[in-house]
């Protein structure tokens, strides 16, 4: 089954008055299951092309499509609404409320989501207890370490229990223990819940990981590989 389909996707910046091509015609089909990788050096269009795919910015031209539906025409809510019942965000930098609980952390998306207090406390818990934050819950983002913080950003994205999780080079801010630590935190959900994954990364640990590989050069996807599991060399 198909999460999204894209269809020549392009997405144009001024800069002045000089204009800058973050994706073109970017055309490619994400399945339920997948863990992809958009691949490519700095500047290539990765974190551009994922914002399109995760319906956090919009394309000038091309077409979106989420579970077979056209989305690339609908409102500001209606996108919000898609993001905040399909979809989770794993960001560079874990973007966590510094005032909150790594508790209260996880569970904002569900409090916005209007779901009964306690209901909202013990799925946070039980994300937080997946990727190993048990007895942490009550800690502020400035009392854990930075692959503590990142951890509670990847419980923010599954407690909701989407179909994808984006990921936008989730181990750029990390040191290189804490790196490996989240990929088999990623490959672990992957296997035992069947979430899909796609990233965006130059991280070779990362690429090699991934089942799917889709390389962006000067905003073009110029290759889209899948690799069979046993295939894979490890990080």
């Amino acid at each position: 089954m198909s999460i999204l389909e894209a269809r020549g996707l392009t997405k144009t910046y001024h800069l002045g008055s000089e204009k800058i091509v973050g994706v073109s015609g970017a055309t490619l089909t994400l399945e339920a299951g997948a863990f992809a990788v958009l691949a490519g050096p700095s500047g290539s269009g990765k974190t551009t092309l994922l914002n399109l795919l995760g319906l956090l910015d919009l394309p000038d031209s091309g077409t979106l499509l989420f579970e077979g539906r056209d989305v690339s025409g609908l409102l500001e809510r209606e996108r919000a609404r898609l993001r905040r019942e399909k979809l989770g965000f794993v960001f560079q930098a874990h973007q966590l409320v510094p005032v909150l609980s790594a508790e209260e952390n996880v569970a904002l998306a569900l409090w916005i989501r209007g779901l009964p207090e306690e209901a909202c406390a013990a799925r946070a818990r039980a994300a937080l207890a997946a990727v190993g934050l048990a007895g942490l819950e009550g800690r502020r983002p400035d009392a854990l370490s930075g692959g503590q913080r990142q951890r509670v950003a990847v419980a923010r994205a599954l407690v909701g229990e989407p179909m994808l999780i984006l990921a936008d080079e989730p181990t750029a801010s990390v040191d290189s223990e804490t790196a490996t630590h989240l990929l088999d935190l990623f490959e672990e959900l992957h296997r035992a819940r069947g979430v899909a994954f796609l990233f965006s990364s130059h991280d070779p640990r990362i690429i090699e990981r991934a089942e799917r590989r889709i390389r962006l050069l000067d905003g073009r996807i110029v290759a889209d590989e899948s690799v069979a599991a046993g295939a894979r060399v490890p990080a």
